[in-house]
């Protein structure tokens, strides 16, 4: 029943959970109980990509299907252990002067979050440590129908090859959704990460203009790969590894090998749902642990 709590204990933490028969994805039946499991186990290896970052919280009370909302600020129920930072909010469209950010770098705190129907977690390119300080930088590649993931990967391997002049080594993974995101370390060429990141995406749409776009407006993407560089402004965030996405399946943005990205053919190649995730996790660990 929706309405069932159960107290558990996670690494000596009481956690109350609750509603976990409630169905989140309701196409294929996939319960909130679920999402609990699979963020447990790959807590392993999802939570050293949030350790240390503000995380920018995506709830779905009511499912997939129903109302959603970003949450910046920590719950104000939030229980006593939980990580908190109080970091300055310039610009803030709420007009505060700072945030009190979750900080979620264990399993209870995961466990909690996911609790309150958070299903993706977005953080930022830098830490608590050194805000607005970025040590990753992040391309977003967003395909504008008709183009898939398929034409992502072409031009994630034409990135890499150009990181790689650089001496850059790039890391690949799917968003969740439609699209990719390719990730370097902020080092060398790269650490004027907003700068660089534009660079990369004008000249890009200049040798292949036919399949790259650098601009946002809308009217020039269909076809088109828009590459997003303007992920890397500090006050933008990014869906980290190994997080759920709100679509009709529980897909997850999951780690790629360049031998995957290199070998996709079909946008189905590259979906990956939790129970996939856990088993490449398994047979692999984390692709993306160079990053760390």
């Amino acid at each position: 029943m929706n309405g069932t709590k159960v107290t558990v204990d996670v690494d000596g933490r009481q956690l109350v959970l609750s509603n976990l028969a409630k169905v989140l994805y309701p196409s294929v039946g996939f319960t909130k109980g679920q999402v609990l499991d699979y963020y447990s186990r790959v807590a392993p290896v999802l939570l050293p990509h949030l350790t240390d970052r503000p995380l920018t919280l995506k709830r779905y009370p009511d499912g997939v299907q129903g109302h959603s909302f970003y949450e910046k600020n920590a719950p104000s129920h939030r229980p006593g252990w939980l990580r908190v930072e109080r970091l300055p909010s310039p610009g803030s469209s709420k007009q505060r002067d700072s945030i009190d950010y979750a900080i979620v770098d264990d399993l209870a705190s995961l466990v909690w979050v996911a609790n309150l129907a958070c299903l993706e977690l977005h953080v930022p390119q830098w830490h608590v440590s050194a805000p607005a300080e970025p040590d990753l930088l992040v391309l977003d590649l967003d395909p504008g129908p008709p183009a898939s993931i398929v034409e992502c990967c072409e031009v994630a391997l034409l990135l890499r090859e150009r990181l790689a002049a650089d001496g850059l080594e790039s890391f690949a993974k799917t968003s969740g959704s439609k699209g990719m995101q390719l990730a370097t370390r902020a080092e060398g060429a790269a650490r004027e990460t907003s700068t660089y990141a534009k660079q990369l995406a004008q000249d890009l749409e200049r040798s292949r203009p036919g399949l790259v776009v650098h601009r946002m407006t809308r009217s020039l993407r269909p076809g088109k790969v828009f590459v997003d560089w303007s992920q890397n402004s500090p006050a933008k965030t990014t869906v980290c590894a190994y997080s759920l996405r709100a679509r009709d399946r529980p897909t997850c943005s999951t780690p790629l090998s360049w031998a995957e990205v290199e070998a996709c053919r079909t946008a189905e190649d590259l979906v990956f749902t939790t129970d996939e995730v856990l088993a490449r996790v398994e047979a692999d660990g984390d692709l993306w642990a160079g990053l760390l």
